[in-house]
């Protein structure tokens, strides 16, 4: 059997077949060239903590257990800072046997600090389907930085579908580098592309940025309305280092431009813990074509949601702090990542969510 991560003409396929479902029905515009949006239902119900639903039994069931109160999101409602919420999905899955899927939060979701897990029937891993599950998604969602008012419809995750094992070793990744650089600069391999963090811009001492911890609520929906110093402390230095607070979150930028060939997709997943008392603090999909000449793309570099832990954390320029897993595609997408499609974030530096005012 071939494996890959299916394209987005095949999840056409599945859509076509039943194997993916929803009400209302599936939007083209959901399709990405590696991976499918998935869209917030009617409802939300504030749980008192967050849970994995455990072998044989459903997240209706754990509902009851958890609920404190429903709220309607179909005219909107927001979200409260560090509450947590289980919503269901409007899609639903009967994966066919060889198919498995991993969803993720989208790229505006992790730089708004919004954790957003998905959990199934049955689940005793956050974001991870076996193959053959038939039912229902829920998003669990907890404001982490910032309240935000949400809508029914509206996409704060991605699912990605896989058949078979695509993940590409160390020996791949280095004879892919030196067919097509994957990396600006030397490529650190060691289970995946490893990227550092940029704290000596070429131009100017602008950083990154930190939540500021009262700031307002953020509507999902206003794109470049918001002030970015309402809700966001710029960080400046010229030593190259800056120290991270217990609890903060931040966004930072890394070193490398990073390039996904056409025939690839990659995730983010956060270093190892034992590097420093940080994580970089979302995982990502970087989709076919994000950053590479193909899709007009001349490297991106990588935006980097990181939470501090229990104690003060000096973060040095070029410190490693993550690294891209690389997968091969099943096919080649029939649309890339910035070719055709409004990519918000192909060719970027450092930059914030698209809510904020550039």
């Amino acid at each position: 059997m071939t494996s890959g991560v299916l394209p987005s003409q095949t999840l056409r396929d599945l859509i076509a077949s039943g194997a993916i479902a929803a009400d209302p029905p599936v939007r083209p515009d959901q399709l990405q060239p590696a991976s499918l949006d998935l869209r917030l239902g009617t409802v939300a119900y504030r749980v008192r903590a967050s849970f994995l639903t455990g072998k044989d039994q459903s997240v209706e069931d754990r509902l009851a257990d958890f609920t404190m109160h429903r709220v309607n999101l179909s005219d909107g409602a927001v979200l409260e800072k560090n509450c947590v919420y289980v919503i269901p999905l409007a899609e639903r899955l009967r994966l066919p046997p060889g198919i498995t899927a991993v969803a993720n939060a989208k790229s505006s979701t992790g730089r708004l600090d919004l954790l957003t897990r998905t959990i199934t029937n049955g689940g005793i891993e956050f974001d991870r389907i076996p193959e053959g599950y038939d039912g229902p998604l829920y998003a669990e969602v907890c404001p982490r930085s910032f309240s935000v008012l949400v809508r029914a419809g509206q996409r704060l995750n991605q699912i990605r579908f896989r058949q078979g094992h695509a993940v590409l070793t160390d020996a791949d990744l280095l004879a892919l580098h030196a067919q097509e650089p994957l990396v600006s600069g030397e490529a650190v391999i060691s289970e995946g592309l490893g990227f550092s963090v940029d704290l000596r811009p070429a131009i100017g001492d602008l950083v990154g940025y930190r939540a500021k911890p009262h700031a307002g609520v953020i509507d999902l929906d206003r794109i470049g309305h918001y002030p970015t110093t309402e809700f966001w402390e710029a960080l400046h230095t010229t030593e190259g280092r800056i120290i991270l607070d217990p609890g903060a979150f931040y966004i930072l930028v890394s070193r490398e431009a990073v390039t996904i060939p056409p025939d690839y997709a990659a995730e983010m997943a956060p270093y190892l813990a034992m590097v420093g008392e940080f994580r970089v603090h979302y995982a990502g999909f970087f989709d076919p074509g994000f950053g590479h000449a193909a899709a007009g793309g001349e490297g991106s570099r990588g935006v980097l949601e990181v939470r501090c832990h229990e104690a003060p954390f000096v973060l040095e320029h070029g410190q490693v702090v993550g690294r891209l897993v690389y997968e091969r595609m099943l096919a080649r997408p029939d649309t890339l990542y910035g070719a055709g499609l409004s990519s918000n974030y192909q060719g970027q530096g450092l930059k914030l969510a698209k809510q904020f005012k550039a």
